[in-house]
């Protein structure tokens, strides 16, 4: 499951650990994308020393059998990990699927944490690049899923999903325990104070707020993005 940041990434992850036949996966990349580009995120040290930053080696890792004794695993990938220098054919052989949201409120979100992000850093350029690759490797269009009808509608949407990539629909994906797990990134302590206490995904609410003009470039850019894996969308 491809995302960007400020996404509902998290509370889906959530959904497919609650199933029994599926383990889950968090943010593979995300250790080697801190030590590659040294951003200062909160932990960074700490995730780096305890977290594998050989992209290489990670793609081995997720791309080879798991004895989990579990039928699906699910990664929990930020596209924005996903650096230039990362091959991408691994890629076309899992079943790939993107979550993808309104580059309004994705931007309006994250620059409560960081101002001034760079058009990479919000992660649709290589979402879109995900989407294209595997389209063109595989001659199937992956499943995209927009986070505002998810929040909407998740019953609708996760058995929609399920039903694109041929696996049964369970209704334990709707709810789980509030807390963390053991699954989830050393990150979390940082990160997922607002899922911790999370019992299901959260109702829609619009975020209101404009743009600022200084991103107004970064945005145009994302929303072309956002607005081609859009047409796309399960609904």
């Amino acid at each position: 499951m491809w995302s960007g940041p400020r996404n509902v990434s998290t509370a889906m992850m959530r959904a497919w650990g609650n199933r029994t036949d599926t383990v889950v996966i968090d943010e593979p990349f995300y250790a080697f994308y801190l030590k590659a580009t040294g951003k200062n995120h909160p932990g960074a040290a700490d995730i780096i020393a305890n977290s594998e930053t050989d992209w290489k080696k990670i793609v081995y890792q997720l791309t080879t059998s798991h004895p989990t004794g579990k039928a699906i695993i699910f990664q929990k990938q930020m596209t924005h990990h996903l650096l230039p220098e990362v091959d991408r054919e691994w890629t076309a052989g899992l079943t790939n699927c993107l979550l993808i949201r309104d580059p309004r409120e994705v931007i309006l979100s994250y620059i409560k944490i960081n101002p001034e992000p760079a058009f990479e850093d919000l992660g649709f350029g290589q979402q879109l690049e995900i989407f294209e690759f595997v389209r063109a490797k595989t001659e199937f269009a992956p499943p995209v899923i927009d986070a505002k009808d998810l929040l909407q509608n998740p019953g609708r949407i996760l058995e929609l999903l399920c039903n694109a990539i041929d696996v049964e629909f369970d209704p334990a994906m709707l709810n789980w325990p509030p807390g963390l797990r053991k699954t989830d990134g050393i990150w979390a302590r940082y990160w997922y104070d607002d899922v911790a206490r999370s019992t299901s995904f959260q109702p829609y609410i619009p975020k209101d707020g404009e743009v600022p003009n200084r991103l107004r470039e970064i945005y145009d850019r994302s929303r072309d993005c956002y607005e081609r894996l859009r047409e796309h969308r399960l609904r």
